[in-house]
């Protein structure tokens, strides 16, 4: 399957997601950031993984993006023209809230092997069974978003 073309704000986007995933990373938990803009490229949420200091296994980036998101942009809980930019392709429950609200582009910069569900090791958001898919963008500032996790899981094994 080919993939769609890159825009130009994507990779500004996934700069953002960076700078929020470095404040998880900051508190302690896994850098991963996610900010969510509008058809007009108009920001409507940022966040960053919060498992460790909410106490919360959904307290992914991804979700509580599209959480503040829906808060913030007028229809409800669908976000039907946004885009989803996230530093590391989601995992299943997050392709799956991705699905489930409607966005209508995902941009990700790092490949998941291990857990990724848009296309490493499942295609949540490319099924064709589920009624909603959006055009997604993998592999954007790839190598900045890994150096965050690699750096990260790198002290982490230093300290046990």
């Amino acid at each position: 399957m080919s993939q769609p073309y890159e825009r130009e704000t994507d990779r500004e986007l996934v700069a953002m997601a960076i700078a929020e995933a470095e404040l998880a990373g900051r508190a302690g938990d896994v850098p991963i950031g996610a900010v969510v803009v509008d058809a007009q490229g108009g920001l409507l949420a940022t966040a960053h993984n919060q498992r460790e200091v909410l106490g919360d296994p959904t307290a992914h980036a991804e979700v509580l993006a599209l959480r503040r998101a829906a808060q913030v942009h007028g229809d409800g809980w669908r976000l039907t023209g946004c885009t989803l930019a996230v530093t590391v392709e989601p995992c299943a429950m997050c392709a799956g809230a991705v699905v489930a609200a409607r966005v209508d582009r995902l941009v990700f910069g790092a490949w998941e092997p291990r857990t990724g569900a848009v296309g490493s090791l499942w295609d949540v958001v490319r099924d064709r069974r589920l009624n909603h898919r959006p055009e997604v963008v993998g592999g954007v500032l790839a190598a900045e978003s890994a150096a965050l996790l690699d750096g990260f899981f790198t002290q982490r094994r230093s300290r046990a």
